[in-house]
């Protein structure tokens, strides 16, 4: 375990998270809020950090698989740490554990949060909370190594062990390069989103905000009426749009740069992820017709909820707990889920789910058929053993932190729905659940036991499970290899 090579680059880590901090001290200099003062003093701290481990080099500089993971899960909780000291030294959330919780939702993309009144927040805290959501969509490794030159012989550990889906693709050779063209695109596509929310009507502090939120499938706004704030059918379609868009695999927007369509056109996923968007609308418009008495009108809802919960976004324009059970099963059904491999979306991936019912059925055909030979195939390429070796584990791993999390979450004695969606919600950085939980609730009314349970699921979720698993295995820091 090279533990010196890990703490300089968690260093270099803060000492970015430090400049960025300065970002909404300028917001709040520019709305002349006394707030903007915390996020220096943050800035500070985590600039003091970066002197202390993050500028000499050492000696030896070889990481492995193993660092790569104990490094991405360190950094996620060491930035949401540090985020969330503006909340606490503000008196913005005074409580550290609700301001890690926001901060860890924030970079998670979850989008769930314990505020009961989002608009009281100044200005600067509910641009750098929004902000956590553009910085934590790509993944927080792959910003830095995208600002600096952090570690060019060491980032393929570190983009595997963050960039989310069962496979892991590089678009050029260099790993590097790789970064730099992801967030290309992802800039590039926020900068479209924030121009067309503005022809919209929107001015361009709330342009930035659901632009972030959306671009990072994060959900925080700064109005409690999320979306729905703005009563808009061309702003809803925008970001429904930009929801799905940003719920694709980027790697197919490489290729369309390339002209390239044969792939993109010939993608298993994407047809998948688009097929279930719209059977899921169709259907839970003919089931709510009835309380908006027009089809379209019915419809912009439905597409609305179902972007926003099968990319994990959370943005509401309507409150689906009170929709009929049919359509909230529906929604449920989609949170598990979650969007395409390689996007700025959570769950658990179409590209798993794609994985999970090939794997069924060469079940059923070889019990059928015991002397045939069944090879699963994505995109008319084999999927090795072990990487259906390593879903199965996903699976089983998904599964037990959901059980486990359920049961510590239990305690609080809340009802069935809003325990079970609460972690279901976090776990796969969705935002709202349902009941008390839902698009008008908030997680304010759980104990901090129950908080920090779900701050551990949106890490575990985002960070695919395993890189968070390594830190609490023992093997992980004392084997040699």
């Amino acid at each position: 375990m090279n533990t010196k090579m890990i703490r300089y680059i968690l260093g270099k880590m803060l000492g970015v998270e430090a400049v960025l901090l300065l970002l909404p001290a300028l917001v709040s200099l520019i709305y002349r809020e006394f707030s903007g003062v915390f996020f220096l003093i943050s800035a500070a701290i985590a600039g003091v950090v970066f002197l202390l481990a993050g500028v000499k080099k050492p000696e030896n500089r070889n990481i492995y698989g193993k660092e790569g993971m104990i490094i991405v899960a360190s950094a996620w909780i060491l930035w949401s740490l540090v985020g969330a000291l503006p909340f606490t030294l503000s008196g913005s959330i005074p409580d550290y554990v609700d301001a890690f919780f926001e901060t860890v939702s924030g970079f998670t993309t979850t989008g769930s949060t314990i505020l009961p009144d989002i608009e009281a927040l100044p200005q600067g805290m509910l641009f750098w909370r929004s902000f956590t959501h553009w910085i934590g969509g790509m993944g927080v490794l792959v910003f830095v190594l995208v600002l600096t030159k952090l570690d060019k012989k060491n980032t393929m550990y570190l983009i595997r062990a963050e960039v989310p889906g069962p496979e892991k693709d590089k678009l050029v050779p260099k790993t590097m390069s790789t970064a730099r063209i992801l967030y290309g695109m992802y800039f590039g596509l926020t900068a479209i989103e924030v121009l067309l929310l503005l022809l919209g009507g929107m001015n361009l502090y709330d342009s930035l905000i659901f632009s972030f939120g959306t671009a990072g499938t994060g959900g925080f706004a700064n109005y409690s009426s999320s979306v729905g704030h703005f009563d808009s059918a061309y702003i809803d379609g925008v970001i429904t749009v930009f929801m799905i868009l940003f719920g694709i695999n980027f790697n197919l927007y490489f290729f369309l740069l390339l002209r390239d369509f044969k792939p993109v056109w010939k993608n298993e996923e994407l047809k998948t992820y688009l097929l279930m968007i719209l059977s899921a609308a169709c259907l839970i418009t003919l089931n709510i017709n009835h309380l908006y008495g027009n089809p379209l009108h019915a419809f912009r809802y439905a597409i609305f909820q179902v972007a926003s919960i099968i990319t994990t976004t959370g943005y509401a324009t309507a409150d689906h707990t009170l929709w009929p059970m049919f359509s909230q099963c529906v929604l449920l059904f989609l949170m598990m889920v979650g969007a395409c491999a390689s996007s700025t979306g959570g769950g658990m991936k179409v590209a798993r789910f794609m994985m999970m019912m090939k794997c069924i059925k060469r079940e059923i055909m070889q019990m059928v058929h015991p002397k045939s030979v069944s090879i699963i195939r994505m995109n008319g390429k084999k999927v090795d053993e072990d990487v259906l070796r390593t879903l199965n584990v996903y699976l089983m791993a998904y599964i037990g932190i959901i059980a486990g999390s359920v049961l510590l979450v239990s305690i609080d004695n809340m009802d069935f729905g809003t325990t079970f969606s609460s972690v279901l919600t976090t776990l796969n950085n969705i935002g709202p659940g349902i009941n008390d939980v839902g698009p008008n609730g908030n997680f304010a009314g759980f104990s901090p036991l129950s908080k920090l349970v779900f701050c551990c699921d949106m890490l575990a979720g985002r960070l695919e499970i395993f890189p968070f698993l390594m830190l609490f295995t023992a093997s992980a820091w004392n084997r040699k290899f």
